[in-house]
């Protein structure tokens, strides 16, 4: 299908809807949805608590190097095609993840996983940006973004519900159903679309961007366990990211034809719309890597239970959706989006001051809040970035927002991860330089029966809680980042211009149409 399909009657546009947000909610939840399932598996799988990670950062790693080459591999041998290998070895990755016996197989299964998941959100994208005419095209994004965004919100939430009721292995099975269902939906529904069987692939662009982004995901996992650049492996790991993204960038701007067209980035809006899309990314899949063992490991709360508490942010991302989508025709998108950053940075700033007694309903209502900043955020970002884009260029640009989105949740799990790691120690030397036997709140005798360090018992006791605060307030300070980072989006709107006024109609309707 070519942008011009948008004009025309597409057959089975519910049916085709269904299918691709089957797709799109499948690979989002399974960025996040094995965050609570992280402490089981790690039992399971005899692996340490810093190897145990690689179960996350492998997809989305996998994820987002796959990511940039979908554009090419659309053209190559047509959009049906693509999209029917990526769901159906999407769902058999799904499959063999809950089978794996050991913590190897499960890092090489979800590298599989996340390689074919690459192109499910990207290839949805394009196919609901080209069966929707203009006039429904924000309602189409609403729908399409309630599973990218609304996804990794639920996936602690069902993950806790199967690792809870029934067994770990549960969160990846759960696949099957439904890639079974999007799979014959896609094979049924979605036209042939046109291929070009003589186009060549840029494997030396692809090879550059696959090494720089791979040994940055490396080098952030492993930079807190080797001390940073104070290892020789972290040196060299930083080398090539460098060395490989700067090949890559050199290519794409000499290249003949690269699998990235260069011009692609002469659209002001497209290129703002990235930038934004990365920090998206470093919240949205952050918060939930952060929030889950905040609740279970600080709050002590059961497993289905902290995925319970994160589940109202979906709610608020979900209202939002829809509000902004039917907004969109009559207020400047840019204005949505400023509105969305507000109230995201506010939620961030109120959870740098948390505590684990946090009153379940304050939890509650601010994680809606900032589920609603998203929404705001999210639908006319899409808007706007893709309004003046060139329509052969469009699934090479909903490749490249997925890769930048993909981009932004590896980069900020993995350093957040380690910053909270680095805080907690340097917080934990800084409350204990205040344990001596010359500080007097130490004689009181409602401390000493808690934690009397002159004793073994009462040394551990003082120990473990001094650990226990120095981990709340380093939540706090990677809360406090995020923050800024929010409010850093509103510098790039200006740089965005107005798209045309016909981008928005009643969800409900479009879903029908």
């Amino acid at each position: 299908m070519s942008g011009s399909a948008a004009e025309e009657v597409v057959p089975h546009r519910a049916l085709i809807t269904i299918c691709a947000m089957v797709a799109t909610l499948m690979q989002a939840l399974d960025g996040t949805i094995a965050n609570v399932a992280l402490p089981y598996m790690q039992g399971g799988l005899a692996a340490t608590s810093d190897q145990i990670t690689w179960v996350l950062t492998s997809y989305i790693t996998a994820a987002a190097i796959l990511t940039a080459p979908v554009g090419f591999l659309v053209a190559r041998f047509g959009r049906r095609s693509v999209f029917l290998l990526s769901v159906g070895g999407f769902t058999l990755a799904s499959v063999l993840c809950g089978a794996a016996q050991t913590l190897e197989q499960m890092v090489v299964f979800r590298l599989l996983q996340g390689a074919f998941g690459a192109a499910l959100v990207p290839l949805s994208q394009s196919t609901m940006l080209d069966i929707y005419p203009p006039a429904q095209r924000g309602s189409a994004m609403a729908i399409w973004g309630m599973g990218v965004m609304v996804g990794p919100i639920l996936g602690p939430t069902l993950g806790g519900y199967l690792t809870e009721n029934l067994n770990w292995r549960w969160v990846f099975y759960v696949n099957l159903p439904f890639g079974l269902l999007a799979f014959l939906g896609l094979l049924l529904f979605l036209p042939r679309g046109g291929a070009q069987p003589g186009r060549r692939f840029d494997w030396t662009g692809f090879g550059a961007l696959a090494l720089g982004v791979g040994a940055l995901q490396i080098m952030l996992d492993r930079g807190e366990l080797k001390n940073w650049f104070g290892s020789t492996e972290i040196l060299i790991e930083a080398t090539l990211a460098g060395l490989g993204l700067y090949l890559f960038l050199v290519h794409m701007a000499l290249a003949e034809k690269p699998f990235i067209p260069p011009r692609i980035f002469r659209d002001r809006n497209f290129v703002a719309g990235l930038g934004i899309m990365f920090v998206v990314g470093v919240i949205l899949f952050a918060t939930s890597a952060l929030l889950a063992p905040y609740l279970q490991t600080l709050a002590d709360y059961p497993v289905f239970t902290a995925g319970l508490a994160m589940a109202p942010r979906g709610i608020g991302t979900m209202a939002a959706m829809f509000v902004a989508g039917r907004l969109a025709a009559r207020v400047d998108p840019r204005q949505i989006m400023a509105f969305g950053i507000l109230i995201l940075s506010w939620t961030l700033w109120d959870m740098t001051y948390w505590t684990p007694d946090i009153p379940m309903h304050w939890l509650m209502l601010v994680t809606v809040v900032q589920g609603m900043g998203l929404g705001f955020v999210f639908i006319p970002l899409n808007l706007v970035a893709f309004a003046t884009l060139d329509p052969a260029l469009r699934t090479d640009g909903t490749s490249l927002i997925s890769l930048l989105r993909n981009l932004g949740s590896a980069i900020g799990i993995s350093a957040l991860a380690a910053l909270l790691t680095r805080n907690t120690q340097i917080m934990h030397a800084s409350l204990a330089e205040h344990v001596t036997p010359l500080n007097r709140l130490f004689e009181l005798p409602a401390i000493r029966q808690f934690w009397d360090f002159r004793t073994a018992e009462g040394a551990a006791a003082l120990n473990a809680e001094v650990t226990r605060q120095s981990s709340i307030i380093a939540y706090g300070n990677d809360f406090h980042l995020l923050m800024v980072l929010a409010l850093g989006m509103l510098f790039l709107l200006p740089l965005m211009r107005r798209p045309p006024r016909a981008v928005a109609a009643d969800p409900a309707h479009a879903a029908m149409d």
